[in-house]
């Protein structure tokens, strides 16, 4: 077995030149570049390939690790990518995770958090943390209460008539109840009747909190297509 090949990726010196002396004094790693940039974590991760990259996430701009986590994940999907952060921000967090990354341990972690890091990310077993444990547990159940809500209302939905469905596909492009009358060749009574009988089936008293529970849930170009 060679030894695992690594680059790191930070703009400032103080953390670069920690993460140089650590690797260089473990044996069975080898640092083959270091980066200061997003743009030159890109540029040295195609050159090298290497196994492992440590990469810092604000650089020459807010996000720019991540973009480059997320750049290098879909050029060479086999690298590891560790985020190495003085962030906190589970969201910031979360968001890197989104990218492909294998696992975040922050800069005032000891040589050997980063080591056992490095390590278990080679081998495939980077832990899923306490805080992105429950981050991922948290949108799951937002998923879960979406899904529920996205259902109820396409429940609701398939009951409505045809000219009910017509009437709410108006209401959402600020049509007024005179405007839909004369484009259904109604009367206006026969469109507020309609109305009133959609809002009975939503359980709510005004029409635009219906078309606001639509739009939120995305269902407006489901309703198009019926």
């Amino acid at each position: 077995m060679g030894k695992i090949k690594v680059i790191v990726v930070d703009d400032l010196v103080i953390h670069t030149r920690r993460l140089e002396r650590l690797i260089n004094a473990t044996e069975d790693l080898e640092l083959v570049a270091i980066a200061q940039s997003g743009k030159e974590a890109i540029e040295v991760a195609t050159m090298h390939e290497p196994d492992i990259m440590l990469i810092d996430i604000q650089m020459e701009h807010t996000m720019a690790g991540i973009e480059a986590a997320q750049e290098i994940n879909l050029r060479l999907p086999n690298i590891k990518i560790i985020i190495l952060t003085v962030h906190k921000d589970e969201s910031i967090i979360f968001a890197a995770f989104q990218t492909g990354i294998v696992d975040y341990i922050l800069k005032t972690a000891s040589d050997q958090e980063i080591l056992d890091a490095i390590y278990s990310a080679d081998q495939n077993l980077s832990p899923i943390r306490p805080m992105i444990a429950e981050k991922i547990r948290n949108e799951f159940q937002r998923m879960k209460e979406s899904e529920k809500s996205i259902l109820f209302i396409i429940r609701i939905v398939s009951k409505l008539t045809p000219s009910e469905l017509e009437v709410l596909q108006l209401l959402a492009e600020n049509k007024t109840r005179k405007d839909i009358a004369a484009i259904r060749c109604v009367e206006q009574d026969t469109i507020k009747k309609q109305i009133s009988s959609i809002l009975r089936k939503f359980n709510k008293s005004n029409y635009k909190e219906v078309l606001d529970i639509l739009d939120e849930l995305q269902i407006f170009e489901l309703i198009k297509k019926i």
